[in-house]
């Protein structure tokens, strides 16, 4: 898992983004960790910014502590990318109040969870979450990432949260079957390890990841900038349904959260679009290598065209 322990660099949020007034910018999964930190430095370089949550308590008090930090105000916007017609609700509220979005950060995920959680739709929860809800929600909010650039003349930026995880997919990159509840999903888990399951499953959707941000990239190029990244081991509750074990070595080895935040930091707000456009960043703010498997145009066509055939009922 290349790149999962970096040292710092010289980027530093507070001094290197520039000031980001005007700029409206959404963040899902922005009550907590990565997500929370990423709001925090766009607040404070004052930038109007949507927290995008499932939970609207958690929200609040995310919120809430921000006020007190930096004196700004996150506008709470209810998501939850397990459930698609959630994701749709969310963008048309969105829509209802912006026009424009100069910067979206497809941040939310969930990490290993056990393999018999699913979305509200029957997807695997990790691919359905990470990958088919953030796809939908980006795809519904173009309107507003293309006005951005229409308005701005700058294009918009659209940043997706993969991780040197993405090493522990498949062979193959993508099981499809284990993807939507049935019968040969349940044959294809007892045929694993479950913690072993759980990993490869969570690999998966964070390859899944830098496929749409390649395919955005590939197919929007004239109007926004798409990248993946790794944000680096970091501390954060993602690690929640891990093992024991793991959570140990995360809680003495791993960066604090506030570092989290500092790749997509940089990719969205100081590197240039010919820097980053279709790449994968890696800590804490490059262009890094992902695994070989990312350029199977082929296999990227067809988990486009599975992620179109689930969601155009919603």
């Amino acid at each position: 898992m290349g790149n999962l322990i970096a040292r710092p660099t010289q980027f530093k949020p507070e001094r290197d983004i520039p000031d980001l007034s005007g700029k409206i910018v959404l963040v899902t999964g922005g009550n907590a960790g990565i997500g929370y930190e990423t709001v925090k430095q766009l607040l404070l370089k004052n930038a109007k910014v949507y927290l995008a949550s499932r939970s609207p308590e958690k929200a609040a008090r995310a919120i809430k502590k921000l006020e007190e930090e930096t004196k700004k105000t996150a506008i709470f916007l209810e998501l939850n990318l397990a459930d698609l017609p959630s994701v749709r609700k969310s963008a048309e509220a969105f829509l209802a109040q912006e026009s424009r979005l100069d910067i979206l950060f497809n941040n939310a995920g969930v990490m290993v969870c056990p393999s018999d959680m699913l979305t509200a739709q029957g997807y695997d929860l990790q691919f359905g979450t990470n990958v088919i809800g953030h796809f939908f929600l980006t795809e519904l909010l173009l309107p507003a990432l293309t006005k951005s650039f229409t308005e701005t003349q700058v294009p918009a930026r659209v940043l997706h949260t993969s991780s040197a995880g993405h090493t522990l997919s498949p062979g193959n990159g993508i099981d499809f079957v284990s993807i939507k509840a049935g019968p040969e999903r349940d044959a294809w888990i007892k045929k694993k390890i479950d913690i072993m399951c759980r990993w490869t499953l969570y690999g998966q959707s964070k390859l899944g990841n830098i496929f749409i941000a390649n395919y955005f990239a590939k197919t929007h190029s004239d109007v926004l900038v798409s990248c993946s990244l790794h944000p680096g081991a970091i501390k954060t509750e993602l690690t929640r349904h891990t093992a024991s074990w793991f959570q140990r070595i995360s809680s003495f080895f791993f960066y604090p959260a506030p570092m989290g935040a500092y790749t997509q930091l940089w990719g969205a707000t100081v590197a240039t679009p010919a820097q980053i456009t279709g790449q994968y960043l890696v800590p804490w703010g490059k262009v890094g290598k992902p695994d070989k498997r990312t350029s199977n145009t082929k296999l990227e066509s067809e988990v486009v065209a599975y992620i179109k055939e689930q969601i155009k009922d919603f």
